[in-house]
């Protein structure tokens, strides 16, 4: 996001939930922050090109100053309390503590999905991943 109107949280890095949608503005919730739960305008914004002698016009382009995100790091998720939480696995976990900080971010265990592609079971028909844990590094 570009930097509307840092004093009110509209800034680079900010997570929002768009709540609508019209032609020239999009309506959404600020989720996390000192802003969580406020709800702000957010307006197409027009770009021109610098004035360049090699090019004799100008462009103009109006644009929501945003980027649509539909996913989100096990990182960027901590601290975070997500209504419906979707955990795609495709191999074990790499950093300790990720899985700690990953399955408590949903607010129940009905809202709570994980997709395991690695760590099948047959007989047992369940699955499994591993929390890798590199012990040399928590030595001193």
């Amino acid at each position: 996001m570009r930097n509307i109107d840092p004093s009110d949280g509209l800034c680079n890095g900010t997570r929002m939930v768009c709540r609508g949608f019209d032609k020239d503005v999009i309506y959404a919730e600020i989720t996390v922050g000192q802003f969580a739960g406020e709800l702000v305008l957010l307006p197409r914004i027009p770009l021109l090109t610098v004035e360049n002698e090699a090019i004799p016009f100008k462009f103009k382009h109006t644009q929501f100053p945003i980027c649509l995100c539909f996913a989100m790091t096990i990182n960027k998720a901590q601290g975070q309390t997500i209504p419906y939480v979707g955990l795609y696995l495709p191999q074990n976990v790499f950093s300790h503590g990720q899985l700690y900080v990953a399955l408590p971010s949903g607010t129940s265990m009905a809202t709570t999905k994980v997709l395991l592609k690695t760590g099948v079971d047959e007989k047992k028909e369940r699955s499994h991943t591993k929390n890798v844990v590199f012990k040399e590094v928590l030595t001193v």
